[in-house]
């Protein structure tokens, strides 16, 4: 299964996230090593969105995957 890289963006209190598809790769190190330069750039520009890399079946999963809400982590309940 290949790996993909994406650009997310979510407007304000939007709850549905923008996603721009990057590349995508049959190496994790690659794709890793691309979504790592990316977020660097992104931190240095003050931007706002984000890079995210995701292992999918197709691109169409990925963004799904991507887009489905997550459920926020409670620290410290076991």
């Amino acid at each position: 299964m290949p790996y993909f890289v994406y650009y997310i963006e979510q407007q304000g209190d939007n709850p549905k996230k923008m996603l721009e598809h990057l590349e995508t790769f049959d190496n994790f190190k690659a794709a890793r090593t691309l979504a790592r330069e990316q977020r660097a750039a992104l931190k240095a520009e003050g931007s706002h969105r984000d890079c995210r890399l995701i292992f999918a079946k197709n691109q169409i999963e990925a963004e799904k995957l991507l887009s489905a809400p997550r459920e926020e982590r409670v620290v410290g309940e076991d």
